[in-house]
């Protein structure tokens, strides 16, 4: 049996909704969609993680942009090759 762990999340009420709403629209868990959220932010770089959490300038991010489009697809790519 795989060893896990269980957090707590703290949402504001939009965030919540939006949630919900994915989940509803995917037909999986909460525990499921953040899951492998976490698990996908984990495996990104440094430049993707700070992107994410906006951590970046606006003007850091139009430089960044296309970079990191190109990096989202060509992991986006390595990974339906791997299934």
């Amino acid at each position: 049996m795989a060893k896990r762990a269980v957090i707590r999340l703290q949402l504001d009420i939009a965030a919540k909704q939006q949630l919900d709403k994915l989940c509803e629209k995917r037909g999986m868990t909460q525990i499921a969609v953040l899951s492998r959220l976490v698990k996908w932010f984990g495996r990104q770089d440094e430049v993707v993680q700070a992107s994410v959490l906006g951590l970046l300038s606006d003007e850091m991010l139009g430089e960044l942009a296309p970079i990191l489009l190109n990096r989202l697809s060509d992991a986006s790519a390595s990974a339906k090759g791997d299934r």
